[in-house]
């Protein structure tokens, strides 16, 4: 079965883009990012911002939004089994538009990877075919704030993640 991805959250003033892969299950049953209670994206971006998991998913995203974050995932659609990112079928992987995305929000100084299949998703199906200088955008990839990964603590994501706060202000 094939999963799709949601639209982006986005003012055309965002400087920071975070990527994810593709929504999980619970995320597509929530039609929410991040939905997974487990998942430490909301908590961090509490911390970051006052975009906690204690807000309703509108303010969450509304938040962010103002405080020029984008979130969108690089996948538009794929096939995986489960919530594992390693589940991706590569070979099924449609990824978003970017070249019109980075043309509508020309803002964008930093895409932020949330996890490492996140970056050799964007590496391998994205970067080669933007157009002119919008493959040279700053790019970082982050520690993944899925409970899959729980080689690093909260408060070691947190650190980590504070170059989104940084970048989103200045």
């Amino acid at each position: 079965m094939t999963s799709r991805g949601f639209p982006p959250v986005a003012r055309e003033s965002a400087k920071v883009l975070i990527l994810g892969s593709l929504p999980g299950r619970v995320s597509l049953q929530e039609c929410e990012y991040y939905a997974h209670p487990r998942n430490d994206f909301w908590p961090i971006m509490g911390e970051l911002f006052g975009a906690g998991p204690d807000l309703a998913y509108a303010q969450r995203a509304r938040r962010l939004a103002e405080c020029g974050v984008a979130l969108w995932d690089v996948c538009h659609a794929a096939q995986r089994p489960g919530s594992m990112d390693a589940a991706i079928k590569s070979q099924t992987v449609v990824p978003n538009g970017f070249a019109a995305f980075f043309q509508s929000h020309s803002q964008i100084k930093l895409i932020c990877f949330n996890g490492a299949k996140a970056a050799e998703l964007y590496s391998r199906t994205v970067l080669a075919k933007l157009p002119g200088d919008l493959g040279a955008i700053r790019r970082a990839t982050l520690p993944s704030t899925s409970p899959a990964h729980a080689a690093m603590t909260f408060q070691q994501k947190l650190l980590a993640w504070t170059l989104v706060r940084s970048e989103s202000r200045s």
